[in-house]
């Protein structure tokens, strides 16, 4: 649908006629503030007013303006950058920065704020070129102001507004002049607003997001909307021109389509077709340079093609159904907050397509716009939220909520409209959301209205809609495995969450997206692959979000200067939610966390299947065939390549399979062999090299040999235990050294330090195995002493060639324990271990882990890293598998754990059949695993720590030095599971006290 030119709005229109909002106020703006338009790129004059600004900060909002007078003297003022965060300037100088989650860090009394409100003030001089006289009149724009801000030019009150993270822009003609200006903007920390943007994230007061004076031309296009729809190969193009009537004719040109159109007034401007058309998508986003010109002003875009639409309960673009391969994005820099720096955003972008990812949750907010350019050009879906949450009234079991308070109504639609008006015409946007965690109400039904009545070609979505009211789309958070395929099936009538069986059935005629799934918060989560099984395998699920992308930490340092990612509570807040915004897939760093790897090959987008000598190659992608791919082989004894190739694979369409013959292997007769294939890209794109790794795939073509059988023992005589086994010695029946090194142990470990997740409380519903309603697994651990085991030694025997001991293991304040046993042995010329581990009746909780621990201090060469033939290269755990691989690896020990904000459990490499312990380049011990009766084979961890350490540091430099290195051997770790903020460890991964053993050849290196 076209709609027809208007004149331009000027800035009285749908505006109170007060300068001056109040920090109380719940209007949205007052003023000269125009109404919402596009952010487009135009050649219009225009001046950056980004830089070095005059800045005074008071810890209240001053009762005088008299910074804001022409002639005022700020010599005596800092200098502050803009765009920036004041708390994030200054050394603490401006105040700290806060984090919260749920709660408000003031006094939850709307609309007011406390009177101590941290308010700055700003001030710069600017130049207006001379032949800026011509315009017909002068914008002043802000991208981004936190919270609420009063602007005046040259002593003149211009207006004010709210809304962070939206864009006002202001008309200051009449308080131009010619040569030197002066503009003055106040800004307070707290307002009204602050009730409406309760997100998860840092409260960052200031002036973050650029700020420009662009002339208007007469003549000019306020603004411009260009709809592009793709049908089969045809594109439509449905053109808003919003100018002045006098400003036509208006040219539209597309050079690679042919276009050149003229509209010569008002009443011209209609829908045009255009032939032989590439759409646009996530992953080939096809973009078409476009102008749309006047004699006076040209604006250029970049339109891509393509159609959104609901169909039954499937989310179509072109045509084709979408899954959701998506993250949840904040804006967020360890030392700029959410100033936007745009070779930074690009280079997240990239990785965030090497890793797989397909789509974009903007959470909470419009991100910087032109963040929105790098979507459409880098390709991803985009679930474009508006600025809004009032999370904080959950606590009030939502009484007050402004999303049901009409007095609110202005300042929702006000937010929805620059949220739509601004973004409106990039194709990478294909859902609208309303917001996040705002309860519900008719604020919310408002919005939506507004925008199906703006945007009929995107539907609208807000997860708290649970009954499906005024959304299109049913969505959720974090609902389990279970429940997921209840939404998903259609044999399903059980009632959805919140909703009568009635309204169950609608929202089960509509398409399903897992808004928020998957909370990755320290070493976590697991399960990545149970919920994409699930859309494949239900089309009405959509796929999802997984929260988050990033680490929100902040850069600071210790009073050493030892530098520190720091999260809640680092900075003395008065009130604070800790590191829970420490949740994302990748570090504050930038480094990529085992996670993203584990998400990256849950989500491929090719899979492979063995069978009979072929492989079955299928394209899982949305609309891309396989013709920018190659298919690599390689064959591998022991993790050692022995030949290579290519997989010769015809052009797959999308949603199609194909076979192609395996290569001949030549299998070892003495060594595992592996045959690995490679989905590789064929050629450069703009975000990965040629050759980049999308997706692989392993096959076992080893010949199966019998596991030695154990040698059984009847001439055991008690001993006191002092002798010699092979390169093991003993005193006293406990290993004292070990290939001539000094060793501690073996000792039963249990415990591992806490996850977040292990550290999160159960919310009782569809738990795990042995979980108790709002207890913590770590609290569950601690209680039955698994961090403070205790051994007492029961027998101590040996015979010629073997040593036994057995011990009972248990805590203080418990009658529950733990009987190990250790039988020593030399069999074949080999020093053997074999441990045998079985519990007491009685314990009632899962277990961290199942395994021994040696303890190995440095003397004179430390051991300070480890080779090994197992799953690799990153650490894994029982729900978290997809993204190791079999293969030889090595690394130093600093590598193996990931430096994760608040240290936990971290490390583990499951599987594992050959260990080396080195020191520098020395080879220092030797360990081969083999498995037990049933075929499992144990996993290792090599650190610098201990669990207990781990778990009694809040961050990574608490942990201080070690002089020993700790090598974990476990038969069984517990899963990792969403429990921080969703479902608990599936059962089949938890870990339940059992017995188990561990079996391993020990040789020096």
């Amino acid at each position: 649908m076209s709609a027809a030119p208007v004149t331009p709005r000027k800035s009285c229109d749908l505006l109170p006629t007060e300068l001056s909002p109040q920090v109380s106020d719940i209007a949205p703006g007052r003023g000269a503030l125009l109404p919402a338009r596009s952010w487009l790129h135009s050649d219009a004059p225009s001046r950056s007013l980004n830089g070095p600004w005059r800045f005074r900060l008071s810890p209240t909002a001053p009762a005088t303006e008299e910074f804001a007078a022409d002639g005022f003297d700020d010599q005596g003022w800092d200098s502050i950058p803009v765009p920036s965060h004041w708390v994030l300037e200054g050394d603490g100088d401006y105040g700290r920065p806060i984090y919260t989650n749920i709660q408000f860090p003031f006094p939850i009394d709307p609309p007011h704020v406390p009177d101590e409100n941290p308010t700055g003030d700003y001030r710069r001089h600017f130049d207006l070129p001379a032949d800026w006289s011509d315009a017909a009149r002068v914008v002043l724009r802000f991208d981004g102001v936190e919270s609420l801000f009063r602007v005046w030019v040259n002593g003149v009150e211009i207006g004010g507004a709210s809304g962070s993270r939206l864009a006002h822009e202001f008309d200051v003609t009449s308080a131009l002049r010619t040569g030197d200006n002066a503009i003055a903007v106040r800004v307070h920390q707290w307002s009204a607003a602050s009730y409406v943007e309760d997100q998860d994230q840092w409260w960052l007061p200031g002036i973050f997001r650029d700020v420009t004076l662009n002339a208007r031309p007469a003549g000019g296009i306020d603004d411009v909307w260009l709809r592009t729809g793709f049908d089969h190969g045809r594109g439509r193009i449905e053109a808003e021109i919003t100018a002045e009537a006098s400003a036509f004719p208006v040219t539209l040109r597309i050079p690679e389509l042919g276009v050149e159109h003229v509209w010569h007034t008002p009443a011209d401007v209609a829908p045009l077709d255009v032939t032989d058309v590439e759409p646009w998508s996530a992953e080939r986003p096809r973009l078409y340079d476009a102008t749309v010109s006047t004699a006076a002003e040209s604006i250029a875009l970049r339109a891509g093609f393509r159609t959104v639409e609901i169909r039954g309960d499937r989310f179509l673009v072109n045509g084709s159904r979408v899954v959701f391969h998506g993250v949840n994005r904040h804006e967020t820099h360890p030392e700029r907050g959410r100033v936007f720096d745009e070779e930074h955003a690009r280079e997240d972008l990239a990785r965030m397509k090497r890793f797989n990812v397909n789509a974009i949750r903007t959470s909470h907010y419009p991100p910087h716009p032109r963040l929105l350019d790098l979507a459409d050009e880098l390709g991803f879906w985009v679930v474009l939220e508006c600025d809004l949450e009032t999370h904080g009234f959950e606590k009030l079991d939502w009484a007050g909520n402004p999303s049901d308070d009409p007095a609110w109504r202005e300042a929702f639609l006000d937010r929805i409209r620059r949220t739509v008006e601004r973004d409106k015409n990039h194709p990478s946007i294909v859902i609208w959301s309303l917001g996040n965690e705002a309860g519900t109400g008719g604020n919310l039904a408002a919005m939506s209205t507004w925008v199906h009545a703006r945007d009929t070609g995107r539907p609208v979505h807000y997860e708290g809609d649970h009954t499906g009211e005024y959304t299109d789309i049913y969505s959720r958070m974090y609902a389990s495995v279970p429940e997921t395929e209840r939404i998903g099936s259609d044999s399903s009538r059980s009632a959805l969450l919140n909703c009568t069986p009635a309204q169950s059935a609608r929202q089960r005629a509509k398409p399903f997206l897992l808004c928020e799934y998957a909370h990755a918060m320290g070493n976590g989560p697991g399960g990545f692959d149970q919920y994409e099984a699930l859309a494949r395998q239900y089309p009405r699920l959509h796929g999802g979000f997984v929260w988050e992308w990033r680490d929100h930490g902040i850069l600071a340092t210790t009073p050493d200067g030892t530098p520190y990612y720091a999260y809640g509570g680092d900075f003395g807040e008065v009130v604070h939610d800790g590191n829970f915004v420490m949740d994302g897939m990748v570090l504050s760093d930038d480094t990529p966390t085992p996670s993203l790897h584990e998400f990256k090959a849950a989500v491929r987008p090719v899979e492979f299947a063995f069978d009979d000598g072929k492989v079955a190659v299928t394209n899982v992608r949305h609309a891309a065939d396989t013709s920018d791919l190659s298919f690599r082989w390689r064959v591998e004894h022991d993790g050692v390549p022995v030949a290579a190739g290519e997989l010769e694979v015809p052009v797959i369409a999308a949603g199609e399979s194909a076979r192609a013959p395996l290569p001949q292997v030549a299998v070892s007769p003495d060594a595992e062999t592996w045959l690995t294939i490679d989905a590789t890209l064929a050629a450069p794109t703009p975000w990965a090299a040629a050759g980049h790794v999308i997706a692989t795939a392993q096959l076992d073509c080893s010949v199966r040999h019998p596991v030695p059988a154990v040698r059984a023992r009847t001439d055991w005589r008690p001993a006191e235990g002092t002798l010699s086994l092979g390169t093991a010695e003993f005193t006293g029946g406990t290993l004292s050294r070990l290939a001539g090194r000094a060793v501690g142990g073996p000792r039963l470990e249990l415990f591992r330090a806490p996850t977040d997740n292990d550290e999160s409380p159960s919310d009782g519903v569809e738990e795990s195995d042995a979980s108790i309603a709002g207890v913590s697994n770590a609290d569950l651990w601690r209680r039955d002493g698994l961090d403070r085991l205790t051994t007492r030694r029961v027998l101590v025997e040996h015979t010629a060639d073997a040593l036994r001991t057995l011990d009972k293991v248990s805590a203080a304040n418990s009658a529950l324990w733990v009987t190990m046993e250790s039988l020593w042995s030399l069999e074949d010329g080999a020093l053997e271990l074999r441990v045998e581990i079985e519990p007491s009746r009685g314990w009632r909780t899962v277990w961290p882990r199942i395994g021994i621990r040696f303890d190995l201090p440095d003397g004179t060469t430390p051991l300070d890293g480890a080779e090994w033939f197992g799953l690799g290269p990153l650490e894994s755990y029982p729900d978290s598998l997809r993204a190791a691989r079999t293969g030889l690896f090595s690394s130093p020990i600093s590598d193996l754990s990931v430096d994760y904000a608040r240290p936990q459990e971290t490390g583990h490499r499951s599987e594992f059949r050959r260990l080396t312990l080195m020191s520098g380049a020395t080879e220092a011990l030797r360990i081969e695993a083999l498995p037990d009766t049933r075929g499992r084979r144990p996993g290792f961890t090599l650190s610098r720590h201990t669990p207990q350490r781990i778990a009694r540091a809040r961050h990574p430099f608490e942990l201080g030095d070690s002089t020993t290195s700790h090598l974990t051997i476990d038969a069984a770790q517990h899963g990792l599971g969403s429990r921080a903020c969703g479902p608990d460890v599936w059962p089949e991964f938890a870990l339940r006290p059992e017995s188990r053993t561990i079996r391993l050849r020990i040789s020096a290196g």
